[in-house]
Parts: C-alpha cells; structure tokens; sequence
C-alpha cells in the first residue's frame, strides 16, 4: 500500500513538473501548447505501460523540438506530424533489429559527461522563465519587486523539499513544496508568473488526425532527414537515461523493449496531433529521488495530466512558476556527479578530458552530439593507447645470436617505443629481429627500422631483419640489406606510405 501512494503522488509531482515544460517545448517548436501536453500524455502513458524501464519518464522534449521549429517554420504542424510517425518507424526497426543493447558500451567518463552536461542545461534552461515581455514586446530580465517574489518563491520552494523528508518521507517533498507555496501565493494573492502565463492547457482528449501532407516521394524526402534526426536523438536521450537510472537504482533495464515502446508511443503521438517525445532526464529524476520505480508512477502521470487538461486547467494554471523552477533546480543539483569533481584529478588524463568534453558539448551543442562525439574520442583513445605499444620477447638462438621476437603493429604512434627495445652495445655479433608476429604499417615505422639499422652498423654488428613483407623491402633504405626473404613464410601486407605509386 505504501509503495502505490509513493507511486501514485510521485506520478501527481511528475504531472505537475510536466506542464511547465511541455509548453515551453511546443512554443520552441512554434506549435499549440496542447500538441506538447498531448505529447505528455501519450508517449508518458505508452512507454510506462510497454516501456523496459518502470519508473523512467518520457514526453515532449527541448531536444526534439530544437530539430521540429525548421520543419515546422518551412512546411507546417501537419508535416511534424508526418515527420513524427515516421521517426516512431525507424525506432521500431532499431528494437526490432535489438540494437539497443548497444547503449551498454557507452563509456563511463562519456555518461559521466552526459549526466553532468545535462544537469546543467537543466539548471540554465530555468533562467528563460525570469524573463517577461517589454514595452516593446521584446523579451527582458525581471527586475525589483518580481524579481524578489520569484527569488523568495524559490528560496522557499528549495527549502522545503530539502527539509521536509526530516519530519516525513510519507509524502514526497517536491509535491509539498509545490502545493504549500502555490497556496501561499493565492492566499496572499501574490504578483507573480504562473502556469498560465505560459499559455492555456486547457483541452479535451487528444482525436485521431491523419496528417494532411501528400502521400507521395516527395514528402518523404522532406520528412525523412528530421525523421531520421529525431528518432536518433530521442532513443539516445532515452536509452542513457535508462542507462542513468539502472547505475542508480542497481536494477537493470531492458533497453530494446524501451525503443520498440518510444517507437511505438511516436507511431501513436503523430496520429493524434503529438509532436512526439522521448525519455525525460529531469522528470524521471523527479520519479528515481521519490524512490517511485514501478510502472504505475508514469502511468499515473499521464492521467493526471489528461485529467488536468479536461478538467483542472484553472487550478493548474494558478501554480507559480518559482515552485516548478525550484524543483527543477533540486533536480539539477541532485544529477550532478559532484564526485565527479574531484575524481577528474585522479582518473587518466585522457579520461577526464572526455568527461569536460563530453559535458562542454553538452551545455553548448545537443545531447546527441556530445556523446557520439565523446564515445567516438573514447574509442579512438583506447586505440591510441593500446596500439601503441609494441611487445618483444628475447631469446639466444641455437647459433648464439639474440632474437628480438616482436608483437604488436609497428606505426608512428609506436615507432619512438620500438627504439628503446634494443640494446646494439650490449648485444652479441648478430642480432636477429623476428617480424613474423608485428605488422609494419606506415612510413614512420619503416624510418625507425632504418634508423635501428643504423644503430646496430655504427657499432660494427649485424642485424638481420626476418619476415617482413616484401614491399618493405622495396621501400627501406640503409636496412635493405640486412633483409632475410622466405617466401613461403613472410606475410603479404602493404605498408601505407607515400613512397608507393
């Protein structure tokens, strides 16, 4: 019983935390505030129902709707429409193809970067609300008795919810201080921005609309890159938040049953004038810190915020905007890794650049962005450190020479190591090197064989160079002659090197 009234206040906290945003998202995409909130619900209410993370929360996005405004503006709502189902199709055929577990190789500092980025632009995108329209219907900064309320709303909103759990966890702190401080606003009858300044919530059930676009090739040409856009950036947002809360909860998701879900909810959301949606960090936050996991916490917000677009509009519009801004602020406090902070100093280097990268591209660019961008940096740096390095195993053969057996690729990232491997002072008259086992790949590591050549001449030793390819033969210089061919056994690559025609 305890664990569905957690569940179920949790979902009315979400629901409320949802309105605010939902607007704000449809007026970036220059649609209705209802085609956000109709968003809300349908694709909260599908993924929490289908969805392979209970708890998690998903509906009308910033992300998604920085990429609908230029679809939006060029060719009109009913094309956003279009584009929507269609970006519900290739999120279907992702989980169909199980592709989702892939999310699993995301790099630890690439999630740390993503956690962080996204706390932040979570606690910038709140200041937006501190602005109001001017004489001139531009839009400026609050200033005296507004700015104080807005200010002490917060300051208060804040306090209570850190406060509040030390009396009782019975009912979540974010759902008190956002009924106590809308009370104290009507009951003082305070000046202050509300919901409703935001624009009207108030609307029936969402009806099944089959988008008015032509049904030929050309409208598939403009749809399908905002298409294939939208569905990219909505299962990342949603599968390294699923990602996020699993590390969280020390539970496990099901990561391609959440794609086929979002899919399916954008199928829906577009058939019944949606803009479409993805998993919310800020909302499912809301959800993870209330300790609400179970399917029943989203499914609960969805009905409460179709329940408050029907019938509560009025009441809902009269909510202060300070309450709703201090809970996101909590949220963003709360999703920061301020371990993190401290760890930069004693991670590698390389590790800790991906992380500020990782968070940087976040703040500046779009979520998708910055972790293809960080994962790809991870990569390439595991890479560089590993193929870099180049192993020897020595030995005295049945002749009395030493053998240099090496392993590994021989390129410009290990050429300086390959030189500290040999020793031509204190070696024996000849020297083998065995290259059966290591690869020479570019130009660079055929200069370091000529200069280990070198080496080994200026003190008066020979060095005999076994099984290497033969265009590396036709391309090295002073070691050429130290060249010992089997043509049966010597490997067949070529070397990339501008010498080659």
């Amino acid at each position: 019983m305890q664990e569905i009234r957690t569940n179920l206040l949790s979902g009315l906290t979400v629901a409320l935390a949802l309105v605010p945003e939902a607007i704000a998202f449809a007026l970036v995409a220059q649609v209705d505030p209802l085609v956000g909130l109709y968003a809300a619900f349908m694709v909260s209410l599908i993924t929490a129902i289908f969805g392979g993370r209970p708890g998690m929360i998903s509906g009308a996005t910033g992300a998604l709707a920085v990429v609908m405004v230029a679809l939006v503006v060029d060719h009109g709502v009913e094309y956003l429409f279009a584009a929507v189902v269609l970006m519900g199709v290739l999120q279907l055929a992702f989980g169909i193809a199980r592709l989702g577990k892939f999310i699993r190789m995301v790099p630890h500092p690439v999630m740390l970067g993503f956690v962080n980025g996204l706390a932040i632009v979570i606690f910038l995108a709140q200041f937006e609300h501190f602005k109001v329209a001017g004489s001139g219907g531009e839009h400026v900064w609050m200033q005296g008795p507004q700015l104080y309320v807005m200010l002490g709303l917060i300051a208060l909103t804040v306090a209570i919810i850190y406060l509040f759990p030390k009396l009782t966890k019975a009912v979540p702190a974010t759902l008190v201080g956002i009924v106590s401080v809308s009370a104290l606003v009507i009951v003082l009858g305070l000046d202050t921005k509300t919901v409703g300044d935001m624009g009207s919530i108030a609307g029936g059930l969402p009806e099944f609309h089959l988008p008015a676009v032509p049904l030929n090739l050309e409208t598939l040409r403009i749809i399908f890159p905002y298409s294939l856009i939208l569905a990219a950036i909505g299962l990342i947002e949603s599968l390294l938040t699923l990602n996020l809360i699993d590390t969280m909860t020390d539970t496990r998701g099901r990561p391609n049953k959440e794609c086929l879900a979002q899919g399916a909810a954008n199928i829906v959301t577009g058939f019944f004038g949606g803009m479409g949606g993805c998993a919310m960090i800020g909302q499912s936050m809301i959800n993870v810190n209330n300790g609400a996991l179970r399917r029943l916490s989203g499914i609960g917000a969805s009905l409460f915020l179709i329940a408050f677009i029907m019938f509560g509009s009025t009441l809902i519009e009269a909510i202060p905007l300070a309450a709703l801004i201090a809970v996101m602020f909590v949220v963003a406090e709360k999703t920061f890794e301020w371990g993190s902070l401290q760890a930069l100093r004693r991670i590698p280097r390389s590790d800790a650049m991906i992380v500020v990268g990782v968070t940087v591209v976040t703040v500046l660019t779009d979520l998708a962005i910055a972790v293809v961008a960080g994962v790809v940096i991870a990569a390439l740096v595991f890479a560089w450190e590993h193929a870099k390095h180049i192993n020897v195993t020595t030995y005295e053969d049945d002749n009395g020479w030493r053998v240099y057996e090496l392993e590994g690729s021989l390129f410009f990232a290990s050429a300086g190591e390959f030189q500290t491997l040999f020793s031509p002072k204190d070696d024996p008259q000849d020297v083998i090197v065995e290259f059966m086992r290591s690869k020479v790949v570019d130009h660079s590591a055929l200069e370091a064989i000529d200069a280990l050549a070198a080496r080994y001449t200026a003190v008066g030793k020979r060095l005999h160079l076994r099984h290497l390819s033969p265009d590396c033969l036709e391309l090295l210089d002073d070691a050429k002659g130290m060249m010992e061919v089997n043509i049966m056994e010597d490997p067949h690559y070529h070397v990339a090197d501008d010498k080659i025609a």
